[in-house]
Parts: structure tokens; C-alpha cells; sequence
């Protein structure tokens, strides 16, 4: 393997650790949202914010499992 081999892995990685961050603050930040606002346009906007929010989650789970498959397939050299 060369040194170029790992640079997939790596990079589903880093971006992983991106969405395990700012998918749990974009999810308090929408209940916050949805908690806060009464009026109807504001409300709206946190409903539409919880939904791409929770998308975010169930994406960053399966893109975790994706990043450990790339990284075990590397490994092991399938």
C-alpha cells in the first residue's frame, strides 16, 4: 500500500467528526427554535429546521458506518 491508500479513509473521517458536531448543536438549536418562536412564519421556520436536522442525524450515522467500512476495507485490503 502507499501512503495515498489512507487518504479516503482519512477524509470520511474528518468529515465525520464535522457532522458529529454540528448535527447535535443544529438539533438543540431547532427545538430551541420550535420551543421560542409562537408566531406563525418564525414557527414554520423551526419546524422546517427540527426536519433537515434530524435528517442530519440520520445521515451521520450511516455515513459512520460508511467511513468504518472504508477504513476496514483499507486495512484489510479488500
Amino acid at each position: 500500500m502507499t501512503d495515498k491508500a489512507y487518504d479516503k479513509p482519512v477524509k470520511n473521517f474528518l468529515i465525520l467528526l464535522l457532522l458529529l458536531m454540528v448535527s447535535p448543536l443544529m438539533l438543540s438549536l431547532a427545538f430551541r427554535m420550535v420551543r421560542t418562536f409562537k408566531e406563525m412564519p418564525k414557527i414554520l421556520i423551526g419546524y422546517i429546521v427540527l426536519g433537515i436536522s434530524i435528517f442530519l442525524i440520520l445521515f451521520t450515522v450511516y455515513f459512520g458506518f460508511k467511513a468504518f467500512r472504508t477504513l476496514l476495507n483499507y486495512l484489510f485490503d479488500k
